[in-house]
């Protein structure tokens, strides 16, 4: 139950990020959502952050089926994953 709660509560807030954040950074990038769905494609069942790097990609963590930590870049403009590591 209280994982539930904590799922829903995390969901939430990352849905509030997100329209905090804005929906394209340059006007050729893909969104915000475009590339949450290339994450989740990456095999990301969770995720905890994203945010645009001015050097040109949407940066962000989360875990994967194996529940560990993966840091992941997805280039802003094409939507290819250039980044998808274990975070340290």
């Amino acid at each position: 139950m209280q994982t539930r709660t904590l799922i829903a509560l995390f969901t939430g807030s990352l849905l509030l990020a997100g329209n905090a954040l804005a929906d394209r950074p340059g006007s050729d990038w893909i969104t915000i959502d475009d590339a949450l769905s290339k994450a989740r494609a990456a095999g990301y069942t969770e995720l905890h952050k994203i945010e645009a790097d001015d050097a040109g990609y949407w940066e962000g963590e989360g875990l994967k089926q194996d529940g560990r930590l993966y840091e992941f870049r997805i280039d802003g403009k094409s939507g290819a994953v250039i980044r998808d590591q274990l975070e340290d």
